[in-house]
């Protein structure tokens, strides 16, 4: 793991780490709510991916902390939802009790409700301060995580339990409920630093395949994981009747298909006109993970 990685990893985490103090009255519990979720042991993938992206072209990465700590309120938000008892009902986070089993159910929606709202409010603040191209950085941002983005995703999980679906139908599913904040969290990076338009493209290729290399390894996880590595449960799609790339291609097909998309990932970011070692680290990272 790269120093540079690591130093991006340590400031996001004393920023979210203090983010919430001393706010609330009588409704603090929500505000701790949302930081236990937020600071148990998150991996910053999409932050991280964020201010690599950004550093490529500009050296502040300080001064964009607020929009990589917006990408990551999102993701959190979809994680306290995507536990709860109407969604995968699992109990265990990073090898923690889940929201609504520490906080209750009404507390844990409106957690993840408010995770959402501070990131919207984050990045409206953000785009005040730094003009045009964090507006339009914003607004992506927003769309990856709507219905034509991870919401779309989600509701084509959850409305496909107990059904065998196609591979289209997969690859959209994966692309959006885990793909897109992966994706924008690389390409909002690039629009915000001004990266030049071809390298924008090139990123967004990146970012697709490396989100779907990401589910796809998830998936592998899910199957063959530890768990006191991977703070969850295991084997969680197969017990809520959930198609995904194992269920239809099996186990050495996705562990295949991984590799060639993180070789695929690789070839696209020698494209770019800057180098970007520590973009191709983590990608190698994301593919030797074990949780």
């Amino acid at each position: 793991m790269s120093n540079k990685i690591e130093i991006y990893r340590d400031y996001i985490n004393k920023y979210l780490n203090l983010y919430f103090d001393n706010k609330g009255s009588y409704n603090r519990v929500i505000y701790d709510s949302a930081s236990y979720s937020l600071n148990i042991g998150g991996k910053r993938v999409r932050p991280i991916l964020f201010l690599l992206t950004y550093g490529l072209y500009k050296d502040n990465y300080r001064d964009v902390i607020e929009m990589a700590s917006a990408i990551e309120m999102i993701h959190t938000y979809s994680l306290i939802h995507d536990d709860l008892p109407s969604m995968d009902n699992d109990d265990l986070r990073r090898g923690m009790p889940t929201n609504h089993k520490k906080f209750g159910e009404s507390i844990a929606i409106l957690a993840g409700d408010m995770l959402l709202n501070e990131a919207m409010s984050l990045l409206i603040q953000f785009s005040i301060k730094h003009g045009e191209k964090a507006l339009i950085a914003s607004r992506e941002i927003a769309e990856a995580a709507g219905p034509e983005g991870m919401i779309g995703g989600q509701v084509v999980d959850i409305i496909n339990e107990d059904k065998l679906i196609s591979k289209e139908e997969l690859l959209y599913m994966h692309n959006k409920k885990t793909g897109e904040l992966i994706r924008i969290s690389i390409v909002a990076a690039a629009i915000l630093a001004n990266a030049p338009k071809k390298d924008i493209e090139i990123l967004n290729d990146f970012g697709l395949k490396l989100g779907l290399a990401f589910q796809i390894k998830d998936d592998i996880l899910d199957i063959v994981g530890d768990v006191s590595k991977l703070g969850k449960n295991t084997k969680s799609d197969e017990s809520n009747n959930k198609s995904n790339f194992i269920s239809l291609f099996g186990l050495e097909y996705c562990e295949r298909e991984c590799i060639n998309l993180t070789k695929e990932c690789i070839d696209l970011l020698k494209g770019l006109s800057v180098e970007a070692i520590e973009l191709e680290e983590i990608t190698l990272d994301l593919l030797n993970r074990e949780f």
